[in-house]
């Protein structure tokens, strides 16, 4: 593949030369030098440059989106030379929302790592609006996200049973109650997921088995990470809806724990996303690999 296309992409995605330089491995000057050559060549500028400010020009957008699917050719070429001779080969750029990155992919792309080490890995990980966003722009190949979003260019597989919980520190005396009523759940003091999360998305939806919006809900802080949330959780008197994948650790060493609630279930799906006529040889070994080890 032409070099300069990736020195464009690279610099078209980051909007800074500094970012692209470091995601190539090479200079920063040499990254002006092969965009003023592709600017000769196809004979019109495709950045405005302002100071440190860098921006596509509308030339630029259209050489932007007119070129990505050369990306995927290439890659498609690779894969299907290297399945020939027996072996997998080839990068697959893999994205997942936040909770599954923790605590779900490490452990699916060690074993696939294992099984296809000729595979290059790029992982991307976000909320589930932005993963699907990433590929929706063709940014990633394919994606696990949590969530109850169903965008009609995208293709959903159900991947793993997951379900949420309510949890509190087990200092909390919530952690010695059988079961919270409606009432009670509204006297506590939440930390939820920011705005685009899929957990936020499933709590939303979940609540209106009990007739609660979530604007009903007494919130004390948002936090973008799972991680965090527990954290804090662990430190204060809040409770919060959290993966019961990502709480194995804290009930075994006792640091919280999980409290009823009256009629309240809040069961959900890990997805495989893919769009919609888009499915390579790679993708496909992947999808039948995470189904085969759920």
């Amino acid at each position: 593949m032409d070099f300069r296309l990736k020195v464009f992409h690279a610099v078209a995605s980051r909007l800074s030369f500094t970012k692209a330089a470091s995601e190539l491995f090479i200079s920063q000057p040499a990254v002006s030098k092969h965009i003023k050559e592709l600017e000769e060549e196809v004979g019109t500028k495709l950045f405005d440059r302002d100071g440190n400010t860098i921006t596509l020009t509308p030339a630029g957008a259209v050489y932007r989106d007119t070129t990505l699917p050369i990306f995927d050719i290439y890659r498609n070429v690779e894969t299907e030379i290297a399945a020939l001779s027996g072996e997998m080969s080839g990068t697959l750029r893999i994205g997942a929302s936040t909770t599954v990155s923790q605590y779900i992919l490490p452990e699916m792309l060690s074993l696939f790592k294992k099984r296809y080490p000729l595979i290059n890995l790029e992982v991307k990980e976000g909320n589930t609006e932005d993963i699907e966003n990433e590929l929706l722009k063709k940014n990633i190949d394919i994606a696990i996200i949590e969530g109850h979003t169903k965008r009609t260019e995208i293709s959903y597989v159900p991947l793993l049973k997951d379900e949420l919980v309510l949890v509190c520190n087990s200092r909390n005396t919530l952690a010695r109650k059988t079961i919270l009523t409606r009432a009670d759940l509204l006297q506590q003091k939440f930390v939820l997921r920011e705005e685009g999360s899929g957990t936020l998305d499933v709590i939303r939806y979940a609540l209106k088995q009990v007739s609660i919006s979530l604007s009903d809900l007494p919130v004390e802080i948002r936090l973008n990470s799972t991680e965090s949330i527990k954290s804090y959780i662990n430190h204060s008197q809040c409770v919060g809806l959290l993966s019961v994948h990502a709480l194995r650790n804290e009930l075994k060493n006792k640091e919280l724990a999980i409290v009823d609630v009256e009629g309240l279930s809040i069961p959900r799906f890990f997805h495989i996303i893919t769009l919609h006529g888009k499915s390579s040889v790679l993708t496909e070994r992947f999808i039948n690999f995470a189904l085969s080890k759920k």
